[in-house]
């Protein structure tokens, strides 16, 4: 059984290296076969190195699948990939965006003909087990796909592979091409833009700064805008539509990566870096200096694209600027201020805490130990034992570690007001709704006063014959319910408590909770899944 699992585990590492080693050989064989002066003799010293460094690479760096050396892999995967672009326009002008054009095409039209293929002979083996009997054991079902991957796919791509000589016209632009880009993908791109525009008006207006998605959203749509520049230039003297596309939208998306470092920043600033979002933050400078070239540079050299994004991706993953250097320097500078701020150093030293460690400090101490756990090791760690394990924490922090699954990073609440039999006062108030948060229909009376509350965000508005004229989140509200009295064994809540006051220069109102309950990241202090039921008094000015 042991050795199997060892065999397997240096097939893998073999595989791995050969599967790297396809595009640094086809870089190398590009790079020697583009240059007017070729030394075979230097070429074939090289093909040499080459090996002996995925040799070494595949030996010692592949020897277990954690997360480092994943991402590193793929890096290198990224680097000779784009590599495998650039490399025969460095020593030659010429259209390099169509020669890019005619390799995508190339390959979409591999991807298509190996389907094909496979499904054809699987049908055949299919057939053959069938209807003649003769038994077709699943593996050959599975090396039929690995021979169709790995020898007719990548020999009829490279077999369409542009001669060093080969000039590719414009006029040879694919239409199918042009049509996708032209009159698909621009105006999608377009309406997204306004989509986010208006959310961003919406951000200013309300005050309240993006978390989460929104970076992830900006980000891939300016990686497909920035493609989409890139395979639309051949056509920009011939298409009005692109001309002024690729003049204008440069500098429109300029704001909107702005917004998304802003979202970022709040989520770095309040959880440290880490590889995912060091590789978000590396991405969205990329995608921002490209449309800063785009903007301000009239005769654009698209190779800056690919050679650009290589240089990012090799800073990312290697030295000491990489994404796991600084996650880790990031992630113990959280573990220091952790320690200061309950004063468990001495004399450069790690002590037990003495006074009691509020529950968000827990919670931070916990997810820094799962970083380090899950992604790297506890030694990384600064001031711990060298020879610290997770069961020692309590031991040498003084502080019991919880995983931070699924379930324990929730706490989940439910809360309902004290029963009074008085009558609701309601002087002062002009009008009464009733929320219900599983009601998704806004309450509107005769008078052209409308109440919505979206449960998805905990958004409450109000509305004067269709103009807003109140805005509030009520997750200020809930979390000083939770906070006074979720570790209560009571969840009855007084109903002084269960009440809110706000006023504006146009609306007055008061908010009066029956009931509510849901749960909250600990993680990132969200409050989530919230049903409430709830009283709003207002009073027009």
């Amino acid at each position: 059984m042991g050795e199997s699992i060892g065999s397997d585990e240096e097939l893998r590492r073999v595989v791995m290296t050969l599967v790297l080693g396809i595009p640094v050989y086809i870089c190398i064989e590009l790079y020697f076969e583009r240059r007017n002066k070729s030394n075979e003799k230097f070429k074939y010293l090289i093909y040499i190195i080459a090996a002996i460094c995925l040799a070494v690479y595949g030996y010692f760096c592949l020897e277990d699948l954690n997360m480092v050396q994943v991402t590193r892999y793929v890096g290198l995967i990224i680097i000779f990939i784009t590599g495998f672009f650039f490399t025969p326009y460095i020593y030659k002008d010429g259209s390099f965006e169509m020669y890019v054009i005619k390799v995508l095409g190339r390959f979409f039209t591999t991807v298509l003909y190996s389907i094909v293929l496979y499904l054809g002979l699987i049908a055949i083996l299919f057939t053959v087990d069938y209807l003649l009997g003769i038994e077709v054991k699943y593996e050959i079902y599975y090396y039929t796909w690995l021979i169709v991957v790995g020898v007719f796919a990548q020999c009829f791509f490279l077999g369409g592979m542009p001669e060093k000589e080969e000039v590719i016209k414009v006029e040879k632009y694919p239409k199918v091409f042009k049509i996708l880009m032209l009159y698909i993908i621009m105006p999608l791109i377009s309406i997204y833009t306004i989509i986010l525009y208006i959310y961003f008006v919406k951000i200013i207006i309300t005050r309240q700064w993006p978390e989460g998605l929104v970076s992830h959203l900006v980000l891939w749509y300016g990686v497909i805008s920035a493609g989409t520049l890139f395979l639309t230039s051949p056509v920009k003297e011939n298409s009005p539509w692109v001309s002024k596309f690729v003049k204008v939208f440069p500098k429109a998306i300029l704001p909107l990566i702005v917004l998304m470092f802003i979202s970022m920043g709040i989520r770095v600033n309040a959880y440290g870096i880490t590889e995912n979002r060091y590789f978000v933050l590396a991405l969205g400078i990329w995608v921002f200096g490209i449309m800063v070239y785009y903007s301000i540079i009239k005769k654009v050299k698209n190779i800056i694209l690919p050679i650009s994004l290589t240089i990012i991706t090799f800073i990312s993953i290697c030295g000491p600027l990489s994404s796991y250097s600084l996650s880790k320097y990031s992630q113990n500078k959280r573990f220091e201020k952790f320690l200061i701020k309950n004063n468990m150093i001495e004399n450069g030293k790690i002590v037990k805490a003495i006074d009691p460690v509020s529950k968000d400090d827990q919670i931070e101490l916990n997810s820094i130990l799962d970083y380090f756990n899950r992604k790297h090791e506890l030694k990384d760690i600064k001031y711990l034992p060298g020879d610290f394990t997770i069961s020692d924490t309590e031991r040498v922090l003084g502080i019991t570690y919880s995983n931070l699954n699924y379930e324990s990073r929730y706490e989940h609440f439910y809360f309902t007001s004290e029963e009074i039999l008085e009558p609701i006062e309601i002087k002062d108030y002009d009008y009464l709704f009733n929320i219900i948060s599983y009601q998704s229909a806004a309450n509107k009376n005769s008078y052209g006063i409308t109440v919505d509350y979206n449960k998805a965000s905990n958004e409450l508005k109000i509305l004067e014959k269709g103009k807003q004229i109140y805005n509030k989140n009520l997750n200020e509200y809930f979390n000083k319910i939770i906070d006074k009295y979720c570790d209560n064994k009571t969840n009855s809540i007084p109903v002084e408590d269960m009440q809110f006051e706000d006023e504006t220069d146009k609306v007055k109102i008061k908010i009066k909770i029956d009931n509510f309950s849901g749960r909250k990241d600990l993680n990132y202090d969200h409050i989530e899944s919230t049903e409430i039921q709830f009283s709003v008094f207002v009073k027009i000015k």
